[in-house]
């Protein structure tokens, strides 16, 4: 071979090589670019869910402790009138239906009375207040919302609720004298006499109980006070806390019939 076509063969030789090498790289410069990688910026990590805290428990607030009921009355209590008359002493008033019937009835007999009114029904009926002190019948302390417990709470409870009274009644009264407390249901203890005596109130019991506050007939009524009255007898009956038509009925009798017998007087 001629040096000529050795050089022309060496030539077409390299082109060849060369055109292989493009085909084995994929061809076009685009398909020989790196294919597009994807994206490496983090991704967004969820927010953690708070997880709920419990609420606090509400404080309960404990009642104190009651003492213990005593087994027998404390010395001391008022039982009789001081003398021959009686005393009638109506409970748990004012009420707007019956206490105006009652005084109409010791008004037109001449006869005065003791009322043992509530606290929440003096605030509520100050007028009645007026009128039962107007009249010239003695008033008495009988609690603020008629507790039976009361004398079993501590001291400084059964304090706040005398004195709570003896403001409302003195509210409708300026000035007016309240001489006496009266325990509801009778469920004394050394501790309400004392804190009574200590505001100026001594402790006004009964020795007649004729439970009108049971609502029995009015001749049941009548024939209990008869049966039982004595000379200065204390006789328990009530103008308030419920429906007192057989009271009311029974006392268009007993008042009249007391005062001939025995003289009726008011509490001092």
């Amino acid at each position: 071979m001629s040096a000529r076509a050795a050089l022309a063969f060496g030539i077409s030789l390299i082109l060849f090589l060369a055109g292989c090498g493009e085909r084995t790289t994929g061809g076009s410069p685009e398909a020989a670019a790196p294919a597009p990688t994807a994206s490496t910026s983090p991704k967004p990590t969820a927010k953690p869910t708070p997880k709920p805290t419990a609420s606090p428990k509400p404080t309960r607030t404990v009642p104190p402790r009651l003492r213990p009921a005593p087994t027998t009355l404390p010395a001391g209590l008022r039982r009789t009138s001081g003398g021959r008359a009686v005393a009638l002493t109506f409970d748990d008033g004012p009420d707007p239906i019956w206490t105006p019937k009652i005084l109409d009835q010791l008004h037109r007999a001449g006869a005065k009375a003791t009322f043992c009114v509530i606290g929440t029904r003096a605030r509520a009926y100050p007028q009645l207040v007026e009128r039962i002190v107007r009249e010239g019948h003695q008033l008495c302390n009988h609690s603020w919302r008629h507790d039976l417990e009361l004398g079993r709470r501590p001291v400084a409870d059964i304090r706040a609720d005398l004195v709570r009274t003896n403001r409302a009644i003195q509210a409708a009264v300026p000035g007016a004298k309240v001489p006496f407390y009266r325990q509801p249901g009778g469920k004394w203890t050394p501790e309400v006499v004392a804190v009574g005596r200590q505001l100026g109130m001594r402790p006004l019991h009964w020795s007649v109980d004729p439970q009108d506050w049971a609502k029995p007939s009015a001749s049941t009524i009548t024939r209990r006070v008869t049966g039982a009255v004595r000379p200065g007898a204390i006789v328990l009956m009530h103008d308030g806390g419920g429906n007192r038509a057989a009271t009311i009925s029974a006392c268009a009798h007993l008042i009249g019939d007391l005062k001939r017998r025995y003289g009726l007087v008011r509490l001092s």
